[in-house]
């Protein structure tokens, strides 16, 4: 038994869609705005079925979320998939949703940018199983990553709220460590900022979209790249940002690579980047900023596996190893690694409050301070900065 639905962009018709019991998107016929198809689903004649069906799954929350199938089960569902329907698809990274067919319902009534939402299963992600019938009307049930996280309304304001991996949950200071170097450097950034959620330390920043603009992935630009082997995966990606309109693409990527390999990042994979575009017009207006670092600094290596100086630290997206990754930014004229002077002793302090104190996370972030300040020294001797 299939269930209809219409895919929306705010209040404009996108596409007329089917989900199955599982959640997922069974067909999509009518299409009533081209424009509007999302920019993961669309083909150069229009409507890529496949990739729409890609795309919708995408907005779900990944299998490999810590306490997704604890939740699931109090829940009495199988699939994450079948959260999106509970939540009619809202997201607060973008403005598509799906109306069941017949029903009268308006951007202005359902959106989580402007109207409350059930913080119920953000909650029970970080497992608080609450007793009741909980609502699941949640902006929770389109986040992604594999981190536990939850949105919560603080102030008016939407604050995303994210934990950490065992055995270090260090993610949650890297992201503030992230934001630190990129305040200090003048990248643009989200700022990360310490909180406790039932006794274990978060970090939360503020949702930097709101109800006129929307993120784009690099993952979704990527797909319109096309192959072209004369060019480096690198370029084609700033040159095809530029292309549509993204002036400062070639600059805020190479910021994203330096901060990188400061830090040692080694998740910056194609959707934890992106761009920032206008919901209205559908024009791009900058690269998104930095988000998502909080996978670096060694955080799931043992402390005497540390070792700054090795030039086989992974990374991503255009090349698999930093120290060939560093090598694609031609210009650091825009660079001013003393300003990072002192940058360890703050890391230090994000540590100390962060961590549960013992002698082995004194340890642990006496060699982290000390492999922060050699990466700042290797990147000193490539850029000459």
């Amino acid at each position: 038994m299939f269930d209809g639905y219409v895919l929306k962009h705010k209040d404009i018709d996108v596409a007329s869609i089917e989900l199955n019991s599982t959640g997922e998107i069974e067909t999509a016929s009518r299409i009533f705005d081209e424009s509007r198809i999302p920019m993961g689903a669309l083909a150069k004649d229009g409507l890529d079925e496949a990739s729409l069906r890609e795309w919708w799954r995408g907005r779900s929350i990944p299998s490999s979320r810590e306490g997704l199938t604890e939740m699931l089960e109090s829940l009495g569902l199988c699939f994450p998939q079948e959260l999106l329907r509970k939540s009619l698809g809202l997201s607060l990274s973008d403005q598509y949703w799906a109306c069941p067919e017949g029903l009268d319902l308006q951007w202005a009534d359902v959106n989580f940018f402007d109207n409350d939402f059930s913080e119920d299963v953000g909650d029970m992600l970080f497992g608080k199983m609450g007793a009741g019938d909980p609502s699941l009307m949640s902006p929770d049930n389109t986040s992604d990553g594999a981190l536990r996280k939850k949105w919560k309304i603080m102030g008016g304001r939407r604050i995303l709220i994210k934990g950490g991996t065992a055995p270090y949950r260090a993610e949650p200071a890297n992201e503030v460590l992230a934001s630190r170097i990129c305040k200090r450097l003048g990248i643009p950034h989200v700022r990360y900022d310490a909180m406790e959620i039932g006794g274990e330390m978060c970090c939360a920043c503020e949702d930097f979209i709101d109800g006129d603009t929307e993120l784009v992935s690099a993952w979704h630009l990527k797909k319109r790249m096309g192959r072209d082997s004369s060019i480096s995966e690198y370029e084609a990606f700033v040159s095809m940002a530029e292309g549509m309109g993204v002036k400062d693409a070639r600059l805020g990527t190479d910021m994203m690579i330096v901060l990188d390999f400061i830090i040692c990042n080694t998740d910056r994979h194609y959707n934890n980047f992106g761009v920032v575009r206008d919901a209205n017009s559908l024009e791009p207006l900058s690269m998104a900023p930095i988000y998502d670092s909080g996978t670096s600094m060694w955080c799931r290596e043992l402390t005497e596996d540390i070792d700054p100086a090795s030039d086989r630290i992974g990374s991503k997206p255009f090349r698999s190893r930093h120290s060939n990754q560093i090598r694609l930014v031609k210009d650091f004229s825009w660079l001013d690694l003393d300003a990072l002077d002192g940058i360890e002793g703050e890391f230090a302090e994000i540590l100390s409050r962060m961590s549960r104190p013992s002698r082995e996370s004194e340890a642990r972030g006496a060699r982290l301070c000390a492999a922060l300040s050699e990466r700042i020294g290797i990147l000193r001797g490539i850029s000459g900065k």
